[in-house]
């Protein structure tokens, strides 16, 4: 069975956003969804999609996780019911009781009140919300939004021992067990698979899930709220009289980050007055020390601010300050079927982008013409970098043809649409008027 929003999505023919099925909500869907995340989220695909759009048409979530760690009474979901473990603990305790809680919500789902449980980025949780879900005769769909075992391995080769004999091993034995969990039970015995990307869904049934099982789902932005009239740049005194660039998202080991400062020293040459703001920051302390030392090594360190993570209205003023917005993406078996969020952020704040050839991130650049997609490497990225600061009209050009573009085909409300088709066709619920 292919569904409305795999037809939607296929890399073969891309359709527009009318084309995606049924404007109507769907007749009372409720899922029991499992996060990794803590409530509330950050997370757009999860907050935004399920908390706020999926509800619209039909489709509610009740929430099972943990409480964020400093977050005062109740923490609030929109889409449903959210059924929250404590912080309060030791991290070891923590995760033991966060998995205790996991499995007593959902062996506990009523078949009155749920048509299915779903589990998001978690294999062992995963294959317990199978077992669950047969018990308790509702369907089971695993939402996969990272190659989670990939990235615990790649992790533990990126550390090596340099973090000490645990903190190579343990991430390298769950990389392992965790891969034989999703890999050889989870997918191969879930309802539905939903992934984050075309390549996703290519990669997903080459290690053995029916083709016709997986429904790719890229990642959106909320455009009620992704506004360039309603946000206001950042009035930060160090940007004054600066060529702003910005990179918005994670500092993590593979992200490389640290070729944004070969970029920016090059930049310098031609605009000496050029800026780079990070918003975000590293895994861990160690790693962000290290950027710091590279910073210092290139020569660029009182050329960069770090803000670390800020509330999400925060990063975006400083999205709004900026001339333009970098997206650099290693290729590779782990970032290549990802759907890069801080692209669609910079193009839905009117900022024009350089970032290199990702699959989804290239798609969406060639498509929606909103920057320039060039090789990684530091000469071709600053090259680009240096042309669009000398060219006002381009800037221009492309801050508004990436902003439409994504209106028209990375929105939330959209997806959301073809998404609560796709539960309902699984489910074999009829849309309603």
């Amino acid at each position: 069975m292919e569904s409305l929003i795999q037809r939607k999505w296929r890399q073969e023919q891309p359709a527009a956003k009318n084309e995606c099925g049924s404007k109507n909500a769907v007749r009372g869907i409720r899922l029991l969804f499992a996060t990794p995340e803590p409530c509330p989220t950050f997370r757009a695909d999860v907050a935004v999609l399920f908390g706020k759009y999926l509800p619209r048409f039909g489709v509610r979530s009740d929430l099972v996780t943990d409480r964020a760690p400093g977050v005062s009474g109740e923490p609030r979901w929109e889409g449903g019911q959210a059924y929250l473990a404590s912080a309060r603990h030791d991290k070891v305790r923590k995760h033991l009781l966060k998995l205790a809680h996991y499995i007593c919500v959902m062996f506990r789902a009523d078949r009155d009140t749920y048509q299915a449980i779903q589990v998001r980025d978690m294999p062992l949780v995963g294959l317990i919300g199978l077992l669950a879900a047969r018990a308790r005769g509702l369907r089971f769909f695993y939402w996969m939004s990272f190659p989670t075992p990939e990235y615990h391995i790649k992790l533990a080769e990126g550390r090596r021992l340099s973090a000490g004999v645990v903190g190579y091993v343990i991430p390298w034995v769950r990389g392992r067990v965790e891969g034989l969990l999703l890999y050889r039970l989870v997918l191969r015995w879930a309802d539905h698979v939903f992934v984050q990307s075309l390549r996703m869904r290519t990669d997903v049934a080459d290690m053995g899930v029916p083709w016709e099982k997986i429904t790719p789902v890229p990642m959106g932005v909320d455009t009620e709220v992704t506004r360039p009239e309603l946000i206001v740049p950042s009035s930060d005194s160090r940007l004054v009289g600066r060529r702003v660039l910005v990179y918005l998202g994670t500092l993590d080991r593979n992200r490389r980050i640290d070729f944004l400062f070969e970029v920016l020293s090059i930049v310098r040459q031609v605009f000496p007055q050029a800026l780079l703001v990070l918003v975000g920051q590293a895994e861990d302390d160690a790693h962000e020390r290290w950027l710091r030392l590279r910073a210092r090594q290139t020569g660029v360190m009182n050329d960069i601010i770090w803000t670390g993570w800020l509330p999400v209205d925060e990063a975006w003023k400083y999205v709004r300050a900026a001339e333009i917005g970098l997206s650099p993406f290693p290729r590779g078996p782990l970032l290549d079927s990802c759907s890069p969020t801080k692209l669609l952020e910079y193009l839905a704040l009117n900022v024009p982008v350089v970032g290199n050839e990702n699959p989804d991130q290239g798609q969406i650049l060639r498509e929606g013409g909103g920057g320039l997609c060039v090789p990684l490497e530091p000469s071709e990225f600053a090259h680009a970098v240096c042309r669009l600061l000398t060219d006002e009209t381009l800037c221009r050009a492309m801050a508004s043809s990436g902003r439409r573009y994504v209106l028209s085909r990375r929105s939330y409300d959209s997806l959301a649409r073809c998404v609560a088709s796709a539960y309902a066709e699984l489910l074999n619920m009829p849309a309603v008027t």
